[in-house]
């Protein structure tokens, strides 16, 4: 699903500032990552490669076997609305569209049908169990209700990779556990490829394995359990 052969990735300002320093790394369909590092590490900057937000400096970075590094900036925006979803910390929904709309949002700019629209929120509503509030605006829902739309928007793309940063990070211990559950349900019922930066331990506990970085370099693979890849 995901592989980096030789990633560097440098930034130019009154100093080069190397984020990602010769980085391989293969992450398989249908897996469950946590990403952890220290700030600095490189952790949003591979977020941002994995999702075609950005190119590597040099590297190959594939993703379901397509080259991003090569992609012009039109063709992974193409990607990005049809392949990969995002889940943020601030949640990023539109303050005055209601539930059902904030989730609809990526279907219309797709140009998906009406009724096709209609069909996929509904269902994702379900899924994330918000139903009942899909006629609510944001600032009517408290922090872990407007994660799950967040999700929700996420999902209902239907992309097969989805990548979340920091998604409890805005939330009490006990929300970010339902959050942490939902995501598990989704890898679990879906299928669906997730990578999750997060600097919570706990929450990296939810996933089945964990890589760590250090200075732009991968400093730990392991599963889930202790046992090294």
């Amino acid at each position: 699903m995901l592989q980096l052969h030789d990633v560097i990735k440098t930034y130019s300002g009154k100093s080069e500032v190397t984020a990602l320093d010769g980085i391989n790394l293969s992450i398989a369909a249908g897996e469950m990552v946590a990403i952890m590092g220290p700030s600095g590490s490189g952790k949003s900057t591979l977020l941002n490669l994995l999702g075609g937000l950005d190119v590597p400096t040099s590297g190959r970075v594939l993703v379901a076997g397509k080259d991003l590094a090569g992609e012009s900036e039109k063709e992974r925006s193409l990607f990005r609305r049809t392949s990969v979803s995002y889940i943020f910390q601030a949640y990023h929904l539109m303050p005055t569209l209601k539930v059902s709309q904030n989730v609809a949002l990526p279907l219309h700019l797709a140009g998906v049908p009406a009724n096709e629209i209609n069909r996929r929120v509904a269902e994702v509503l379900r899924e994330v169990g918000l139903e009942a509030r899909e006629k609510h605006l944001p600032d009517e829902l408290s922090g872990g209700e407007r994660q799950r739309v967040a999700i929700a928007r996420a999902l209902v793309t239907g992309a097969a990779l989805l990548l979340a940063d920091e998604p409890t990070g805005n939330l009490d211990t006990a929300r970010g556990e339902e959050i942490l559950n939902l995501l598990r349900a989704i890898h679990r019922e879906r299928g669906t490829t997730i990578v999750m930066v997060t600097h919570d331990h706990h929450a990296a506990s939810a996933c089945e394995r964990l890589i760590k970085l250090r200075d732009g370099r991968v400093e730990g693979d392991s599963l889930r359990g202790g046992g090294d890849r």
